[in-house]
């Protein structure tokens, strides 16, 4: 596929700068009246028509060029990279599958008021120790 969106996308690009040129060259070499400007000439249907087919070449060439899309759900993409066992090397660390994996297995959240117990108790055992 890369063969023919590459060559898609250079006719394109061959056929959209041919079109331009030849736009231009229609605006410039076509005598205008005072009561018409330059902007409101009209181009011939051959221009128009070649401006067109390169504009929809070079998209056709620019969607063959993508890549596959990936599904929008988390659960599906993440089942399929656990099901082909990717291994990703990252700073000297192996990782199989899930990429996030490492944020699925972290710590929940504080625990604010054990915290302030604990700090409580430690403030009384200080407390008695230095008195």
């Amino acid at each position: 596929m890369t063969l023919l969106s590459t060559s898609l996308n250079a006719l394109g690009l061959l056929l959209l700068t041919h079109a331009v040129y030849s736009a231009h060259e229609h605006t410039t070499l076509t005598p205008t009246s005072p009561s018409t400007t330059s902007l409101s000439a009209k181009l011939p249907f051959d221009i128009t028509l070649e401006l067109l087919s390169s504009v929809l070449l070079i998209c056709i060439g620019v969607v063959l060029a993508s890549p596959d899309l990936k599904p929008i759900q988390w659960s599906k993409w993440a089942g399929k990279l656990e099901r082909e066992g990717r291994k990703e090397v990252r700073e000297g660390e192996i990782q199989e599958g899930n990429p996030y994996l490492q944020l699925e297995v972290r710590k929940g959240f504080l625990d604010i008021r054990e915290k302030r117990k604990e700090f409580a108790d430690w403030v009384r055992k200080g407390a008695t120790s230095l008195s």
